[in-house]
């Protein structure tokens, strides 16, 4: 099977195919960590994406549906330098190929994604379109119909990967006081659950434009909202709701959680130029100067001027881009983070966030 990838700009990629037979069209990102493929492709951040590997070998450990991050594969299509479909792990379960074809998810491999990588650095993140095939293929049509395609900016992402019911989770082993948390689900990775989980949280699952009021009559003692993909200002349902919790009950909020509650609070959010993907991103604490090694997968940020008419204070920064990684209010009893505590794949360096959770819950 042959392959092809056209970007925005006219960039023109063969390559073979492998996974689904399928045309499909997304923001083209890549990410640099060098392992945890299959949490990536699982992770509903990635919705609305086309995902590019910067590590040349992919697939080589296979894939065990216990490193999913939710119920299968969220990226719209995959790109990577070499694609492994011998894998050689105890824990593998089926090659890339069979995962990505099980899924309905087209790949492409023998691309230079070292030099693709370079371009979007310089560049940014571009449209692009994916098409895996068996005899020919129209590339006026298909030139046409990436100049139409819309930006990502311009589609509503969260409704895609938000849970559609209410769901509650409890942890039958252990029962501590104050351990009941809400978290508005906009995509959330089931690593973030596992570990509220672990530390002894029930956790109830709420949908994105779950109202306030209904939040609150669960009687949760937080509510943390979680990451998600596609541009936070389009969230308007959720960034309304969660005014009207501000006050009312500790927030928490991680990646697009974060984003959310710095818009709900009056801040500003902007669209990086190639986002925050990899495991390897320096995070620096402002309080006790520690810095910590960070996964992330984010392409906004919140913007810095202004910040301070919303009562928010910066607690850490990204030491690559002095990016606002952390933020806080003590009064309203707001904490967020923009990376990924939870890691899978990565360090987990900065897992004390949900530390910090079951501490504030246990000292109410």
């Amino acid at each position: 099977m042959r392959a092809l990838l056209l970007l925005e700009d006219g960039t023109i990629i063969e390559g073979k195919g492998f996974g689904a037979e399928k045309k499909v069209s997304g923001e083209i990102v890549f990410t640099t960590g060098m392992t945890g493929y299959v949490e990536s492709l699982t992770d509903p951040s990635y919705a609305g994406q086309i995902l590019m590997f910067t590590y040349p070998l992919i697939g080589n450990y296979g894939v065990t549906k216990e490193d999913y991050e939710s119920d299968g594969i969220k990226t719209e299509g995959v790109v990577v330098k070499e694609a492994c479909f011998k894998p050689s792990n105890w824990r593998s379960e089926k090659d890339l190929n069979i995962f990505l074809k099980e899924f309905d998810t087209p790949g492409i491999y023998g691309v230079d994604t070292r030099a693709l990588t370079k371009k979007i650095r310089v560049a940014g993140t571009m449209k692009a379109i994916l098409q895996t095939y068996n005899g020919k293929i129209n590339l006026e049509k298909l030139k046409k119909e990436i100049k139409k395609q819309k930006a990502l900016s311009d589609l509503d992402l969260v409704e895609r990967v938000s849970t559609e019911e209410i769901i509650e989770i409890q942890n039958s082993k252990f029962k501590i006081q104050n351990s009941k948390l809400v978290v508005i689900d906009c995509g959330v990775k089931m690593s973030i659950v596992k570990n509220l989980l672990e530390r002894k949280i029930n956790t109830t699952l709420v949908p994105y434009n779950t109202p306030a009021e209904k939040i609150l009559s669960y009687k949760p003692n937080a509510v943390l909202i979680s990451n998600g993909p596609g541009d936070p200002v389009r969230l308007v349902e959720t960034i309304s709701e969660v005014k009207k919790l501000i006050g009312k009950i500790p927030l928490y909020g991680i990646c697009l959680g974060h984003q959310i509650l710095a818009l709900a609070l009056g801040a500003k959010t902007y669209k990086l130029k190639f986002g925050h993907r990899g495991l390897n991103q320096p995070v620096k604490d402002l309080k006790s100067d520690r810095v910590f090694i960070s996964t992330q997968n984010h392409g906004y940020a919140v913007l810095p001027r202004g910040l301070e008419k919303t009562g928010l204070k910066i607690t850490q920064i990204n030491l690559n881009d002095n990016t606002i990684e952390g933020m806080e209010n003590k009064k309203l009893k707001i904490k967020t983070v923009q990376y990924h505590p939870e890691a899978n794949p990565g360090p987990h360096d900065t897992q004390f966030f949900f530390d910090k959770i079951i501490r504030d819950l246990t000292l109410k």
